[in-house]
């Protein structure tokens, strides 16, 4: 007989929790608990809490800003963590992370290249209609005939 013929016995391990689950539970609450305090602030938002958006214009967008900050730093804990990217080598990680800069600034300049001309749409340099001439019709001299 062969070889092959001789069928060999499955080999099975037991289930073992992972070690380092102390790691993504930690990242977990943090998470769990910027995105409470975003929901607190974005909750906000509302008339009552911040005042009427003509006379609070500052703190609104104080608030903005921060809402943006915490969400920034929740998509750094996700990426880094449950993504793995945190503990891969500083080249992979700047492959990643320079192109994406690249893109946000893209996306900004975009903004304010659209901004700018937008504005100059809306100012003498080149919302109006130009200014064509008037043709008057030809004078008709005294005593010929039309």
């Amino acid at each position: 007989m062969s070889e092959h013929a001789i069928s060999s016995a499955e080999i099975t391990m037991p289930h073992a929790p992972a070690s380092g689950t102390g790691r993504i539970w930690r990242v977990f609450w943090l998470l769990s608990f910027v995105t409470i305090i975003e929901l607190i602030l974005g909750f906000g938002l509302a008339k009552h809490w911040y005042g009427d958006p003509a006379t609070s214009h500052t703190i609104i967008l104080c608030v903005k800003g921060a809402l943006c900050i915490l969400s920034l730093a929740k998509a750094f804990y996700i990426v880094s963590v449950f993504m793995h990217l945190g503990d891969e080598v500083r080249n992979m990680i700047m492959t990643i992370v320079v192109p994406l800069c690249l893109f946000i600034w893209f996306i900004a300049a975009f903004l304010w290249d659209g901004t700018s001309w937008k504005n100059l749409k809306n100012t003498d340099a080149g919302s109006h209609p130009a200014k064509t001439e008037q043709h008057q019709p030809a004078a008709v001299e005294k005593g010929s005939k039309e």
